[in-house]
């Protein structure tokens, strides 16, 4: 039988050594044993530095690409090469800024003026939201104080648990003798109870199941719009887009049947 020819022989003329499973050099494409594997070894002709960050090394026989930065001595099995300094570079670092490139652009100064002028409209949205919030915040604030004030005077259905009670300086009809009465209302009731319970703590005329008469309406104190009689103070406390508050104000006035809204509301909170 013929002997199989199986392996090369080192290229180095002192050894010559015959390897089944020789090495082949990234740089100078030599083959070698396992004991001149490497570029010192077998004194290596190519340029090492170049062909270093461009090609796999061999660890445990097991190709890898070392990171090119500083300090960095992280490896990945597969090349991640910048494609502005075309150096290997791992996972963390694989960004310009992360590796700090030698060829990293500088912003120009255009990008960066027109970067501060967005900056500058965002900031003056926000400040507007700010403004905004922070008057809600103080008309939140005020009613805290006058819901001590109104807890202290206020009319209402003694039988309404402590914890459903809602306070409001009611404001009357501007046909009324008093221009306004401290009362208290059960969260969970709708605004058509409300209107009719109202009525009749201040002793007003109520005609709302009469379809011509003008009809008695609870309206918001700072848009004048009148509340849906449906909806529930508890709903209005949560939702309203101007919203109602524990210890805030409420209108009531007789509105036409048409009629969807108040004329000047600081007509009614001025009054004494």
């Amino acid at each position: 039988m013929a002997e199989l020819d199986i392996g090369k022989h080192c290229q180095i003329d002192s050894c010559n050594q015959k390897d089944f499973l020789p090495f082949v050099c990234y740089s100078c494409s030599g083959v070698f044993c396992l004991a001149h594997r490497s570029r010192e070894d077998h004194s290596c002709s190519e340029d090492s530095v170049n062909r270093e960050r461009m090609e796999p090394r061999l660890t445990g026989g097991s190709t890898s690409y070392p990171c090119s930065f500083e300090d960095c001595r992280r490896k990945e099995l597969l090349p991640v090469i910048c494609p502005q300094c075309e150096k290997h570079f791992c996972l963390v670092h694989r960004h310009q800024d992360d590796h700090k490139c030698e060829k990293l652009e500088v912003q120009k100064p255009r990008m960066a003026a027109t970067k501060e002028l967005v900056q500058k409209i965002v900031e003056s949205k926000n400040g507007s939201k700010s403004k905004r919030s922070k008057g809600a915040k103080n008309s939140a604030t005020a009613a805290t104080v006058a819901l001590m004030k109104l807890k202290l005077h206020a009319a209402g259905d003694k039988g309404v648990p402590q914890t459903e009670r809602t306070y409001f300086q009611v404001y009357l009809p501007k046909e009324s003798k008093d221009s306004s009465q401290p009362m208290f209302f059960c969260s969970k009731w709708s605004v058509g109870k409300v209107v009719d319970y109202a009525a009749s703590l201040a002793s007003l005329k109520n005609n709302n199941n009469v379809l011509t008469a003008k009809k008695l309406r609870l309206c918001n104190p700072q848009t004048g719009e009148a509340l849906r009689m449906d909806d529930t103070l508890l709903t209005l406390l949560a939702h309203l887009e101007t919203p109602l508050y524990n210890g805030g104000n409420l209108i009531l006035e007789y509105l036409d049947n048409e009629c969807r809204s108040l004329g000047d509301v600081s007509d009614y909170i001025t009054r004494t």
